[in-house]
């Protein structure tokens, strides 16, 4: 008899491939669907299928699978691209377990802090007033509930702003002059992707040997810092004198994101700032 712990990861991208890797490599059997699923890393099983289909993939496992993590993200950034990957995607997939039979024990449905309409530097945790106003939280806030209310034990997990430095999107942004605001402070809050993907990992973990979990996490790392702080440091490193004309303007609003409740579960950041997480970047002063 397999007694294996299985999970599948739905819309099995960067932190969903990084997550069931770590996953397989303490004795999980791992399944990750996504459009393109031949290049999955081994021994991620891959499984093709379309999220925006009613009709479950032929390649889907069969049996019982033991947890379903929903890690889409939005191929398109406008109300009609989250509805389709958050919304949709997740109906379709929970049709799909009941064309099966197949009730996983716990769902993790992958969010993000952007459900916060905070913007005065407030700290935020789990239990903070989410009304967010622009189309992104709001739809974040709508295909929570769904997940809430699919009938699986359920847990969200608002994940801060994904980064690792070999994704040089920030770098290239101060490259070109990266000029914010510095008053009022506009904090910023972020986790690097090893560190979400551990996060994850810990919850499964914790799900399996019977650990409560919370309906509900946030995956920050320690360092809610301001975003000059953060543009001044990186320009230090990468030696950028220039300053770009515009000030760039930020959607995300200001907040502080606190991580204490993952942190209580036993998970810690291996990059708990964002000097950690960048340390590679650039040449270090003598």
């Amino acid at each position: 008899m397999n007694t294996r712990p299985s999970v599948m990861i739905a819309g099995c991208g960067d932190v969903g491939s990084r997550l069931g890797l770590l996953l397989s490599r303490v004795g999980w059997t791992v399944y990750g669907l996504r459009r393109e699923a031949a290049g999955l890393p081994v021994p991620i099983l891959p499984v093709a299928g379309d999220l925006l289909s009613t009709q479950c993939p032929r390649s889907w496992p069969n049996g019982q699978l033991g947890y379903l993590v929903y890690a889409a993200s939005a191929s398109q950034h406008d109300e009609t691209g989250y509805r389709q990957a958050y919304i949709e995607g997740l109906r379709n997939m929970l049709g799909w377990l009941q064309q099966r039979g197949q009730a996983p024990k716990r769902l993790l449905f992958l969010s993000s802090t952007g459900v916060y309409g905070q913007n005065q530097g407030e700290w935020i945790d789990e239990r903070s007033p989410t009304e967010p106003t622009g189309f992104t939280g709001q739809m974040m806030l709508e295909a929570e509930q769904q997940a809430l209310n699919s009938g699986l034990p359920t847990t969200l997990v608002r994940l801060a702003g994904l980064y690792d430095p070999s994704r040089p999107w920030l770098q290239n942004q101060i490259r070109a002059g990266l000029r914010v605001d510095r008053e009022p402070p506009q904090y910023s809050n972020r986790i690097h992707r090893d560190d979400a993907a551990g996060l994850l990992a810990v919850l499964l973990q914790a799900d399996l040997r019977g650990t409560p979990l919370e309906d509900c996490y946030l995956g920050v790392d320690d360092d809610p810092a301001p975003l000059h702080e953060v543009v001044d440091w990186l320009r230090e490193r990468l030696g950028v004198t220039q300053w770009a004309e515009q000030t760039m303007t930020r959607r995300a609003g200001s907040k502080r994101c606190s991580n204490a409740r993952a942190r209580a579960l036993g998970w810690a950041p291996r990059y708990p700032s964002y000097r950690d997480g960048y340390d590679s970047v650039g040449q270090r002063k003598s």
